[in-house]
């Protein structure tokens, strides 16, 4: 079970959590903090061939703060990224 993180808007409430991985070629450390702003791009040149606006992830997160989440985002270079959402449950 995933721990609720700090940045929970109110961490005494339950949560569900769910949660992405792959086992891709993960995302450097330095990149972690940025990754939800809109238009960041890790690999410029690798996600404008793929078609990537750089969007994705800061839509999620502004849904996910919409309805009084988090996103929590962990990644090993070499192993892959785990993209994890939480949400209050319904009281």
């Amino acid at each position: 079970a995933a721990q609720v993180p700090p940045s929970f808007p109110d961490p005494r409430r339950r949560a569900v959590a769910v949660s992405v991985t792959d086992s891709g070629d993960g995302i450097a450390r330095e990149h972690l903090s940025r990754l939800t702003e809109r238009f960041y791009r890790v690999d410029v040149g690798r996600s404008r061939d793929l078609g990537g606006t750089g969007l994705g992830l800061a839509i999620v997160k502004h849904i996910v703060s919409h309805h009084r989440g988090a996103l929590v985002i962990d990644s090993d270079v070499g192993r892959g990224s785990t993209f994890t959402i939480f949400l209050p449950v319904a009281e």
